[in-house]
């Protein structure tokens, strides 16, 4: 196993410097994955590249969305020779001192994804919290397993070798709707889950890139395609059942 971190970027640049600052004692290599962000966000990673020599930085030329964000990250790690990413939001809304279990789980089930399991305080947007559960059921029935305890957390350790196989497969979307609709086809594919619960915290005055009505329109379609792509599959997975196979 070889792992390092990634975090994607847009415009948080006043909390992404502690959140780096709070991985450093792992003392693995960190993908920064800026997806366009303005001037003054990009004067904190410069910073922070400066005073980091395991941090690297890579640029989008424009915004593209937080799933392209990984995907490029992804892609990246995998050419480095990596073999699991975690990752970790820029806003400050994960713990850092979480990553350490979320390895372990990882180096004792190398295939697994480890997805964080959100254990919300009293900052939850309501709504936010309903469209998560709201997407756990659909999630349940998209891999008709209850292995999934969140497809949405954005803290999660993410075997490479499957995830590439995918996005070399299939063209996933490239913002929110990224995360659920990795998670389900990697499922589908066979990759084991593994939740470890994990503190989430919405700061005070945080800046959120969720949009209520584009992003929950995006993750409705994604669940659409995937509901689409697992009827199109269903009569060769039965017939492989039946010849057991």
């Amino acid at each position: 196993m070889k792992a390092c971190l990634t975090i994607p970027i847009f415009d948080h640049g006043e909390t992404v410097g502690g959140v780096v600052d709070a991985l450093a004692p792992l003392g693995l290599p960190c993908l920064i994955v800026d997806d366009g962000s303005g001037l003054a966000t990009r004067k904190h990673l410069s910073d922070i590249g400066d005073r980091h020599s395991w941090v690297h930085v890579t640029h989008h030329d424009r915004n593209r969305g937080k799933g392209a964000a990984l995907q490029t990250a992804y892609r990246l790690a995998h050419r480095a020779g990596f073999s699991h990413v975690v990752q970790i939001d820029a806003d400050g809304q994960h713990e850092p001192s979480d990553v350490p279990r979320f390895l372990d789980a990882a180096q004792l089930e190398p295939h697994a994804l480890v997805l964080g399991d959100p254990v919300f305080d009293a900052s939850v947007p309501r709504a936010r919290l309903y469209g998560r559960k709201l997407s756990q059921v659909i999630v349940w029935i998209e891999t008709l397993s209850l292995a999934i305890r969140d497809p949405l957390c954005g803290l999660r350790c993410v075997p490479l070798e499957p995830t590439i196989r995918i996005l070399e497969g299939a063209r996933l979307g490239n913002w929110m709707d990224f995360d659920p609709e990795l998670v389900v086809r990697l499922v589908r594919a066979g990759t084991p889950i593994v939740n470890i619960p994990t503190a989430v915290h919405y700061p005070s005055g945080g800046i959120s890139h969720f949009r209520m009505l584009e992003d929950n329109l995006r993750i409705a379609w994604a669940y659409a395609r995937l509901t689409a792509d697992g009827v199109r599959c269903a009569p060769g997975a039965l017939a492989r059942l039946a010849r057991g196979t």
